[in-house]
């Protein structure tokens, strides 16, 4: 290759990108808690500059440990620069590691800055006969920039050559170090001349020339006319020694000895297998994925031989699923008695369908041992698909199998597979494992827990995603479109990927008795009920919704007039844009908060305190709100009812972060309560024609759960007397005789029970009760004056998950805290809140999922169509009952949630009674 064709040689300033990235968001943290945002960063930004340059030769130059030339010149050099963050510290050596693994050429030399050794290969590989580009961030740099030497900033996508740097500095690249002498360095501790700023030292410099030409002739500075300059000559001789020291600390070094020449910086080849390892330590999902794929890891065209990598470095081949496709009887009998002789294997099924009451099953798989498993289709009817066995036959010599609760199985979300086969007739018992739920147990905020993440983060395997065999969007195939040389693979790939995942993840569960006993005696168990539950669905009123419909949408339109009255024009409520235009222009809002872009927000926040004082931004919340019911309700849940006339939600149980349950198609939890619209979609839950619904919740369980860990003895002694606990506070709080609090005081009692439990701040509670902010900080003070046991609490905790990060709950869940110790106060502050509440949230999460296991063992012993449990609803148990039958079950339901957990104040469960939610609740 001739010079002319030569790629530029990239010298990259290691130890710039990391701070840069260190400071810049976001703040990434692995499951561990291990501080990982740094290094992303900087990879990320190494990965953007070899997109965009290409290079054959580089290096990424990093300062070494110790002292180095300028500390022997002058001992204060950095002297008050901090010592390095150790959460930036533990980052170094995996950032280092990945880039060696990536095949970047890097370099740490001892005694010298980074700034010296690019410097040092700057020079030579202009000599070489390569242009050289610096990536840095450093404005020292610009010293270094000739016609062959360019600086470029990554950050803000900028380049200087000679021009630039005059543009920018106001001098050229040859008086940059005079320049930086004379100013000095706070940072570095690099001492200047005493009052010099950037504009006297330009003036100075632009006038005359360099500092040496300065010094011949100091008297020649007073013409310059700047502000000082008549008594400049006698501050420069005072200062003639620091000046030039400073000039040698800012000058770079250009003839460091280095073992490489910059001919020696090609590009080497990738090491995929250390990469995988550490992308999969640092938990780098999707650069992860690129690693196992077997194709390029870096941006294509990078000089090197790693984009002709062999599939072998591939995990795919890594893990390897040896299958057998079952297409014959003599083949299904194997493996039934391959199964039956097995003391745990793995099960799966193919469906039509992600909606459980709808899916047909088109075939079921299965894995004995890692590495070997099968897949039995029943009903792929594709154009020319192969003679399958029969579903019915097939279902019916498994059924025993899969109904003997002595035969073990572990699966991935079994809770869908188990509701898939109730469709066919087959109950599936012996759930011995979930995967999903283990991986849920161990750690519920390591992102997410489907397989295909979880065989990337534990086993390092990227899986064959469904999209990759079926296509996406409308042309989509479903799995019976699918032709078998492609299903059976992912069909066995899935059985065999859980077993692996249960043989890595129980032992990492089993380490930890309480999310061990959580997974065994409380998640587990939970499936088979909550599969019942959700095929039991509830009855829906869909006419009694379409006429809400339509009565929101004439007030919609109502309200879209009376906003158009008082805006005194047409305009789009839903356009931020126009609504910005309307509030802060046209009517003169205050702007109380801007968007990251620098315009006045919208925000739902916003217009609540703007509400307070003008009527459109109140119109344009009612209209949000109702608009929001409308298309999420009211519109929706009729287009959800089944044939039978019954809406069946999904249940999550490895969603939330504190073990409560979230739903979706439809979406249980969120309906709202508190306003009349909320209310009236509830009533369209109803009861058949001589049943009733059952509502029952716990009363105040959160608060109970704060007395129980805070051992506060004014909160014991409320509640075991069966005060309202509001009415208690409110008379603590401002004083009052229990019986002579009022309605608004009790009001703004509760607001701070249950703000301080969520960790509202004394802005929060303001902004809540529209009060001064001081006067909520009183009510603050004076809780905790009368509640001393909740300040301990809060105290414990918040030192207690500093120290461990993670808190539990009573009956050992744990919530991990990644960011509790992260070096943002604000993300720390965020993480403290959450581990005051989480305890509390996820104790009552416990409690509830502990009294559905109760209630379910009550409900088998109870004839099958006398009551059935419908669903769960944060607090709340709602069963179909036999009208005749309703106050037998209310009290023995009652009983058993309130006996679901002993805590030192009592549990009350309340039950409410009707022929549909609203009612009843």
């Amino acid at each position: 290759m001739s010079q002319s064709e030569k790629k530029p040689l990239i010298l990259v300033d290691g130890s710039s990108y990391l701070y840069r990235a260190y400071h810049a968001p976001p703040h990434l943290t692995n499951s561990k808690g291990e501080p990982t945002g740094a290094v992303y960063g900087v990879v990320n930004m190494l990965r953007s500059l070899l997109r965009q340059y290409d290079p054959t030769h580089m290096a990424v130059v990093f300062d070494a440990k110790g002292k180095t030339f300028r500390d022997e010149i002058y001992p204060e050099y950095k002297a008050q620069r901090p010592s390095m963050p150790d959460d930036l510290r533990s980052q170094i050596e995996p950032l280092h590691a990945i880039i060696q693994a990536l095949g970047l050429p890097m370099i740490v030399k001892s005694g010298v800055e980074a700034d010296d050794v690019i410097g040092t290969l700057a020079v030579q590989g202009e000599k070489a006969g390569f242009d050289v580009l610096i990536s840095t961030g450093d404005k020292d740099m610009a010293q270094l920039v000739t016609d062959k030497v360019t600086l470029v900033n990554t950050m803000t996508d900028t380049t200087l050559d000679p021009a630039g740097v005059k543009e920018k500095f106001g001098v050229g690249p040859e008086l940059i170090i005079d320049l930086l002498a004379m100013m000095g360095d706070k940072v570095d501790n690099i001492p200047g001349l005493p009052g010099v700023g950037e504009k006297t030292a330009l003036a100075m410099l632009q006038g005359i020339g360099s500092l040496e030409a300065i010094y011949q002739d100091i008297d020649a500075v007073v013409p310059l006319g700047f502000r000082g300059s008549k008594t400049m000559p006698k501050k420069l001789a005072e200062n003639k020694d620091a000046a030039f020291l400073s000039y040698e600390l800012a000058t770079i070094k250009l003839d460091v000895e280095l073992d490489e020449g910059p001919n020696d910086l090609a590009m080497r080849e990738i090491d995929r297998d250390a990469l995988a390892k550490l992308y999969g330590e640092m938990e780098f999902r999707r650069w992860l994925n690129e690693v196992l794929d077997g194709g390029d890891v870096l941006p294509k065209g990078n000089g090197t031989a790693s984009s002709d990598a062999t599939p072998a470095a591939s995990t795919r081949a890594q893990v390897q699923t040896e299958h057998e496709l079952i297409l014959t009887e003599a083949q299904l009998d194997s493996w039934l008695e391959k199964l039956k002789g097995a003391e745990l294997f793995a099960i799966d099924t193919e469906t039509t369908s992600l909606d459980y009451m709808a899916a047909e099953l088109v075939g079921l798989s299965f894995a004995v041992e890692p590495g070997k498993a099968a897949y039995l289709p029943v009903a792929h009817d594709y154009e020319g698909a192969p003679v399958q066995l029969n579903r019915e036959r097939v279902l019916a010599k498994f059924k025993p199998l899969l109904e003997d609760a002595n035969a073990k199985k572990v699966g991935q979300n079994l809770k869908y597979d188990m509701s898939v086969l109730a469709n066919y007739g087959i109950e599936l018992r012996g759930i011995a494992f979930d995967t999903m739920l283990e991986s849920y147990c161990f750690n519920s905020t390591a992102g997410k827990h489907n397989m295909d993440d979880l065989a990337l983060k534990y086993l390092g395997h990227k899986t064959v995603h469904f999209e990759e065999i079926a296509g996406k969007g409308a042309k989509q195939k479903t799995f019976n479109q699918i032709p078998l040389e492609q299903a059976a693979p992912y069909a066995a790939e899935d059985a065999d990927i859980t077993l692996r995942l249960h043989q890595h993840l129980l032992p990492r569960l089993e380490e930890v008795e309480g999310p061990a006993r959580i997974f065994r005696e409380i998640e587990l168990p939970l499936v088979p009920i909550m599969s019942q539950m959700e095929r039991n669905g509830v009855l829906l009123d869909s006419d009694m919704l379409h006429q809400q419909s339509s009565e929101i949408a004439g007030k919609l339109e109502q309200l879209e007039r009376e906003a158009h009255d008082i805006a005194g024009e047409v305009f789009n409520l839903a356009s931020t844009k126009q609504l910005q235009t309307i509030l802060f222009e046209k009517l003169s809002c205050p702007v109380i908060k801007k968007t990251p872009k620098g315009a006045p927000s919208t925000a739902e926040e916003v217009l609540q305190e703007l509400a307070l004082d003008y009527p459109l931004p109140k119109l344009i919340l009612e209209h949000r709100s109702l608009a929001k019911l409308k298309n999420t309700y009211t519109d929706k849940l009729p287009q959800l009812v089944k044939a039978n006339g019954r809406v069946h939600t999904s249940y999550h149980q490895a969603v939330t972060a504190t073990g409560r349950l979230s739903s979706s198609d439809p979406n249980l939890q969120n309906i709202p309560i508190r306003s009349e619209e909320g209310r009236r979609i509830r009533q369209a839950f109803i009861a058949p024609e001589g049943s009733k619904l059952l509502a029952i919740d716990y009363s105040q369980i959160e608060l109970r759960i704060m007395a129980h860990l805070s051992q506060d003895k004014g909160l014991l002694e409320a509640f075991a007397a069966g005060k309202d606990i509001h009415r208690a506070t409110a008379a603590e709080v401002f004083s009052t005789p229990f019986d002579d609090v009022t309605t608004e005081q009790r009001r703004r009692a509760k607001a701070v029970n249950f703000g301080l439990i969520y960790g509202m701040s004394a802005f929060g509670l303001a902004k809540q009760l529209h009060i001064p902010r001081g006067e909520a900080q009183d009510y603050i003070n004076t809780y905790f004056d009368r509640y001393p046991g909740v300040q301990d609490y809060m105290d414990r905790t918040r030192e207690q998950a500093h120290a461990d990060q993670y808190v539990e709950t009573l009956f050992g869940r744990r919530l991990h805290l990644p960011e509790i110790n992260a070096r943002n106060k604000m993300r720390q502050q965020a993480a403290e809140r959450t581990a005051i509440n989480a305890p509390m949230q996820g104790t009552a999460s416990d409690i509830i999922k502990k009294a559905m296991l109760s209630v379910a063992d009550y409900l088998a012993k109870q004839p099958i169509d006398e009551i059935k449990l419908l669903m769960q609803v944060h607090d709340e148990l709602v069963f179909e009952v036999k009208a005749s039958d309703v106050e037998k079950h209310q009290d023995a339901l009652c009983q058993l949630m309130e006996q679901a957990a002993t805590l030192d104040v009592p549990l009350i469960a309340d039950a409410g009674i009707g022929d549909n939610w609203d009612q009843a609740h």
